[in-house]
């Protein structure tokens, strides 16, 4: 199973510290099992129920938010590196797990995908944090993972935090915009 999960999210194998990377790897399982999910499915999920019918699958969308994260991550390290130093696995790994939450948060029906009994009573931010901290994921990632959200918003994010959130919103906004 991990090696279909890292043919089909190949930035997992990007993270460079091989417990944090297997912590990452039990954390996906765990939120797929929970949510009665294959990695098969994830390119059946949609990234979001806010667009009607989304045409965006969740690995798609996770797989563009760790990208855009990297690339940010290496210009601000390229021009801001005496100010603060970012650990690019911690960043991986935040990015990797922002949505991993949405695997218990949404259900599939007849009508199409929905959120789940557990998704209208917890939402992804929380449920992702609580299975990183579950699995011994370090501190910093629970906080990208919590914070990457709306939730998030008037509290520290720390530089880390702060990319993955704008690489969230800069892969949902305009899909939202335009796929109304």
């Amino acid at each position: 199973m991990p090696e279909k999960l890292i043919a089909k999210f190949p930035e997992i194998a990007d993270i460079t510290d091989g417990a944090m990377r297997t912590r990452t790897i039990a954390v996906f399982q765990e939120a797929m099992t929970a949510g009665g999910w294959t990695s098969d499915d994830l390119e059946r999920l949609p990234f979001t129920l806010l667009i009607p019918n989304c045409p965006v699958s969740l690995l798609a969308h996770m797989r563009s938010v760790v990208q855009t994260a990297v690339r940010i991550a290496e210009v601000q390290e390229a021009f801001y590196s005496r100010f603060y130093q970012l650990d690019m696995d911690i960043l991986r790994c935040g990015a990797i797990l922002h949505d991993v939450g949405k695997l218990a948060e949404y259900a599939e029906t007849e009508k199409g995908f929905v959120k789940s009994q557990y998704g209208r009573i917890m939402r992804h931010p929380f449920s992702g944090a609580a299975l990183a901290l579950k699995h011994g994921l370090p501190g910093e990632v629970q906080h990208i993972i919590a914070v990457h959200a709306h939730e998030g918003d008037g509290a520290y994010r720390s530089p880390a935090a702060v990319i993955v959130h704008h690489a969230d919103f800069i892969n949902f906004e305009p899909l939202r915009d335009l796929l109304k």
